[in-house]
């Protein structure tokens, strides 16, 4: 696990970028596969040094603990182990697991960790795109459902080999408010922590009242149809516009309803969510666009802390305070 942060923690060193304006400073680097910012207004020298120091070692332990595309992680670790042993994980992986758990059971199981199997026989990179047959699709789709996972303390087990974890739906929002949370320990009360466009704010920049994020447009890319007003606030969005492929007239988005085992089909092309957490963000956005407008929907309202708007390609669907957080 040593080396493998060493490496991951060089990588991340050699895409540091850092400038200043405004009053903040933003620390810009390369991790967890996607581009991330964090911009903080600095306290003393020495504070943010030594934060700017903490946060770019700390993104690479994470990386190296929870990716599966490094085999000597813990997730790899796990996975290698399916169908053979029981793995020991520490508290901050119990307590993740446990929320993984919760989340798998609050979303009826549209949020699934265990979804490992059917991402590998969707591959949206492959020139030309092949479309799995039905048989391949329900044998990978018989090897997840968190329920199946068998935990104790200290320890997991995933029972059949073939199983795997896949931390993409959860991991890297998680890490968003990890990396806040830090902040917040070296003294920086006003930060914008954006690692793949999942944030969280904390504070607010200079001389305004709060962070200002802008929402993609799915239907034009690079723009952005509005934004939002943040302040101790996670904006997270999850959306099929960008990676797909289409096989005789059919779009396959990249997000898969673990359910079925295929791509979603609705008419969702995006769906935003505010929350006071982007682990909360972030599921939620992603079970919201696989359930559609209206199961959504009430699926966000059914959480006493979020908001959320979700749009097809006919309307906006908005819970009802989602407009307060909105700047034209």
């Amino acid at each position: 696990m040593v080396l493998s942060t060493d490496l991951v923690h060089e990588r991340i060193l050699q895409s540091v970028r850092e400038t200043a304006s405004d009053g903040c400073t933003k620390l810009a680097f390369q991790a967890m596969g996607t581009q991330c910012e964090i911009t903080f207004v600095p306290p003393a020298p020495a504070q943010a040094k030594e934060f700017k120091r903490a946060v770019l070692r700390w993104v690479a332990e994470f990386e190296a603990k929870y990716s599966r595309f490094i085999t000597t992680s813990l997730i790899g670790q796990i996975n290698a182990a399916a169908g053979k042993e029981w793995v020991a994980v520490d508290a901050e992986t119990d307590r993740l697991f446990t929320l993984c758990g919760e989340l798998y059971a609050f979303t009826g199981g549209a949020f699934d960790p265990t979804a490992l199997p059917l991402l590998k026989v969707w591959n949206w990179k492959a020139q030309p795109p092949v479309l799995p047959s039905a048989d391949v699709i329900n044998a990978a789709r018989n090897l997840t459902g968190w329920h199946k996972v068998q935990r104790q303390p200290g320890a997991i087990f995933l029972p059949e080999a073939g199983m795997g974890l896949d931390l993409g739906g959860i991991g890297k929002e998680y890490a968003v408010d990890c990396a806040a949370e830090l902040a917040r320990n070296h003294g920086i009360n006003h930060v914008l922590v954006d690692f793949g466009h999942d944030v969280l704010a904390r504070g607010q920049p200079p001389h305004k009242p709060a962070w200002h994020i802008g929402l993609e447009d799915p239907r034009h890319p690079g723009t952005c149809w509005t934004g939002i007003a943040a302040r101790d606030l996670a904006v997270a969005t999850s959306g099929n516009y960008l990676r797909q492929f289409e096989i005789n007239g059919r779009r396959y988005g990249h997000i898969l309803d673990p359910r079925t085992g295929y791509p979603v089909s609705n008419d969702s092309e995006s769906v935003t969510i505010l929350a006071p957490s982007c682990t909360v963000a972030g599921a939620l956005s992603t079970t919201a666009f696989i359930l559609g407008a209206e199961a959504g929907l009430r699926l966000i309202e059914s959480h006493p802390q979020a908001d959320g708007c979700i749009i097809t390609r006919r309307q906006h669907h908005e819970t009802r305070r989602f407009h307060a957080y909105v700047t034209r």
